[in-house]
């Protein structure tokens, strides 16, 4: 064991992106240390651009669990204990080094996730703005002192929980991390992060950091792992709160056993969102927004437009949109699916919306960017189904991919009926130049995040992050003024040291 991670040479680039030149051995962070857990199988991981090896990973067992939150007790004893302007140095620091390896991390992250290197940057970026406000707390957090009546005084204090977990997704190897840790260890708090499986090299990058940045051992630690590392992390009592990014049934699922078991949980699940344009939507704006919403990421993200409620006559916005879609190039343009199941799970969607009837005018079926090395990647182009109905799949089911269903609807009302029967809440956005039309949407739907012209309505922090209905189990939200009360417990203290005759009832 030793304090620093193996890491392969950086790196080998191929076209538009650059990968470890060798196979990156994962390891799990636990009490400082770097260290595979006894008796863990090894899983390969395969980028989703080539399909060839890149990592390794331990599926750590229950046993390694309860290892690292072992290692994780003193350290939270003393770090609770650690002044909250003390804590955010090592916050800082942290934050610096982000700064110093922003492209190193920015193509790791794509390597595994299949996103393009500018969009694993702009997750580094998001995630160093929750770094921000953290850094923030030792200014704004500062907690509460009043004389309430004569010679008595109330306090407001806030106090870390001990030790918190992170269970995350594929999806954003780094932002959806670090929508949680920075904020939950600044606090006091010691983190135990279980990334995703698929993309453990960028967790594992994270990991090194916190350690370069003075993180005392066992403050912050890596486990990873598949189901039996977050069954264990639920199940153990010494874990006293849980957050989740997935899918909406897992996220039900872990808030049940959580909660089950008295522990906070805050889940955020899947999406359906819907973009709702109208006749007159601003035709440079609306079309280059829709295509960013539905294809950044490949598509793999809960705030992707998924479907589009066209209402009335916008023709000419519906084909520009098909237009702009068409020329963005798979690999440089737009990013890969992460695994081989994505790409088979899309395709018989898009085939199940043509046997039902929809149109798909354009199909993103077989394409991928020129020359061998891409032959093993997991492709799938842009695609839009036009004439979809509300009951079938491609209206209700989150496909999870580079796919936007068309639904036409003669009103507004209409368009704000079909969102508001979705069962998720995350995400809703309304395309017009109508400043009465915007209102009315903004205040009609019941999504957790509304956009007005703006496709990806993600909030800057401090604005928080959350949705509503199956997009999210548990309260508030998890990043923001609000996540504070998620990561902590507020103790009041009453103060009287004297009797006093010249007050009110309480003195």
């Amino acid at each position: 064991m030793d304090r620093t991670s193996s890491r392969s040479a950086w790196g080998v680039r191929v076209s538009f992106i650059q990968l470890p030149e060798s196979v990156v051995p994962c390891r799990n962070l636990v009490g400082g240390e770097w260290q595979v857990p006894h008796g863990a199988p090894l899983l390969d991981v395969r980028s989703p651009y080539t399909g060839t090896v890149i990592g390794r990973v331990p599926l750590t067992p229950a046993a390694g669990v309860a290892q690292a939150v072992e290692a994780a007790r003193p350290a939270a004893a003393l770090w609770r204990s650690t002044p909250l302007r003390e804590r955010t140095q090592h916050l800082l620091r942290f934050r610096q080094l982000l700064e110093r390896d922003l492209d190193r991390l920015a193509n790791l992250a794509a390597s595994e996730a299949g996103k393009t290197v500018a969009e694993g940057r702009a997750g580094l970026l998001k995630g160093m703005e929750v770094c921000d406000f953290a850094l923030s707390l030792q200014n704004l957090d500062t907690g509460g002192h009043m004389e309430v009546s004569r010679g008595v005084t109330c306090e407001l204090r806030r106090e870390p929980l001990g030790i918190v977990a992170g269970i995350t997704p594929f999806n954003f190897p780094a932002m959806v991390p670090m929508w949680m840790f920075p904020i939950a260890v600044t606090l006091g708090n010691a983190f135990i992060l279980k990334p995703s499986e698929k993309v453990p090299l960028t967790a594992t990058a994270l990991g090194e950091l916190m350690c370069e940045a003075g993180f005392p051992p066992g403050v912050f630690s890596v486990v990873h792992g598949g189901k039996e590392a977050v069954d264990a992390l639920v199940a153990h009592p010494d874990v006293q709160a849980i957050a989740f990014v997935g899918s909406s049934a897992v996220a039900r699922h872990l808030y049940a056993e959580g909660c089950k078991r008295g522990k906070r949980v805050l889940a955020l699940g899947s999406a359906k969102n819907h973009v709702i344009v109208v006749p007159d939507a601003d035709p440079e704006l609306t079309p280059q927004s829709v295509v960013d919403s539905f294809t950044g990421c490949a598509g793999q993200r809960c705030m992707a437009a998924s479907v589009l409620l066209a209402v009335g006559d916008v023709e000419p916005l519906l084909k520009e949109i098909i237009r702009r879609a068409e020329r963005l190039a798979p690999g440089p343009g737009m990013g890969a699916l992460i695994d081989r199941g994505a790409v088979d799970r899309l395709e018989t969607a898009i085939a199940r919306a043509e046997a039902e009837g929809a149109k798909v005018v354009l199909d993103g079926r077989g394409k991928r960017p020129s020359g061998e090395v891409w032959v093993g990647g997991n492709w799938l182009g842009p695609t839009v189904i036009d004439g979809v109905r509300p009951e079938m799949e491609a209206a209700k089911r989150e496909l999870f991919g580079p796919v936007l269903s068309i639904i036409r609807v003669p009103t507004l009302s209409a368009a704000l009926e079909l969102e508001n029967a979705s069962p998720y809440g995350n995400a809703a956005s309304i395309f017009t130049t109508n400043g009465a039309v915007a209102q009315a949407v903004v205040e009609g739907v019941r999504a957790g995040m509304v956009g007005v012209n703006v496709g990806v309505p993600v909030p800057r922090e401090p604005f928080s992050f959350g949705g509503t209905g199956d997009s999210r189990f548990g309260h508030g939200d998890i990043t923001g003024p609000s996540s504070l009360d998620f990561w902590t417990q507020l103790k009041k203290v009453t103060r009287k040291w004297s009797a006093r005759t010249d007050g009110s009832w309480m003195s």
